[in-house]
């Protein structure tokens, strides 16, 4: 090989080192940039999808507290005589949209007639008279003046002793009137598949509570809702929102005479 050819190889060898050594020079300065940036990126990425964990974690809560037990009542400058409605899911309206529970039509026809009381829905759908018994302390905390109290459906329907519900609901009508709130009891029955010894039992439960603690009693909650078009949902347990209305109108006159003007 002639010494030229030797010497334009070695030329051509070392500029392809020193082009390789800036290359690699100029991505060891970019390198520190791009990683800053990607982490900037990073950074905005967590702040923009923050938000909406927060939001989606903080559903279920709100799920919760309307519809479970557990939160404190919540705080109003309204300063009216309470009246609370407690029970399961027939108190909650159940299937029917804000507005459209009996409590809610109880609340307007109320205040049609010149009470001036304010109607507080503690119905939780799902409740037994054993939730009953733990809410007690949330309903007593609100100081109310009337309380309608219906539950039970749930404890038959599941098919629960009778001597169990019976206690519950006694502690629950019981431990009402000692702290002087005066108390409405509604009833509720059950399908006949339950048989009769089963539903007497059941029914006699509220006949029996009325008559110990003398308080006034509508045997059925659905009475004029249950079976008549239009009034129950395609579930034929929970009432819509005409039936609601009936069922208002069925406790009104049970509330009344326990109320001022």
């Amino acid at each position: 090989m002639s010494t030229s050819v030797t010497l334009l190889l070695q030329q051509r060898f070392c500029y392809f080192v020193e082009m390789r050594r800036t290359v690699s020079v100029a991505i060891l300065s970019v390198l520190p940039l791009l990683l800053v940036a990607l982490s900037l990126s990073g950074c905005r990425a967590d702040k923009t999808t923050q938000p909406s964990a927060v939001v989606d974690s903080s559903q279920p809560v709100a799920e919760n507290e309307a519809s479970n037990a557990g939160s404190s009542p919540v705080a109003t400058n309204d300063k009216r005589p309470v009246i609370v409605c407690f029970g399961d899911s027939l108190t909650a309206g159940y299937g029917t949209d804000l507005g459209q529970s009996y409590p809610d039509y109880l609340q307007t026809d109320l205040n049609a007639e010149g009470y001036n009381y304010r109607v507080v829905n503690e119905g939780i759908s799902g409740n037994t008279t054993k939730d009953g018994v733990v809410r007690l302390d949330r309903v007593l905390a609100l100081k109310p003046v009337v309380v309608v109290v219906e539950f039970g459906g749930n404890d038959g329907l599941r098919g629960l002793r009778i001597e169990d519900s019976r206690t519950n609901l006694d502690k629950i009508v019981g431990t009402l009137k000692a702290s002087g709130t005066k108390v409405v009891l509604a009833g509720i029955t059950l399908p006949p598949d339950y048989g009769p010894d089963y539903i007497k039992q059941f029914n006699d439960t509220y006949a029996m509570l009325a008559a110990k603690y003398r308080v006034p009693i509508l045997p059925f909650l659905l009475k004029g809702v249950f079976g008549v078009d239009g009034m129950m949902q395609a579930d034929r347990t929970h009432a819509t929102s005409a039936g609601n209305q009936i069922v208002a109108k069925n406790v009104l006159p049970l509330v009344t005479p326990l109320l001022k003007k």
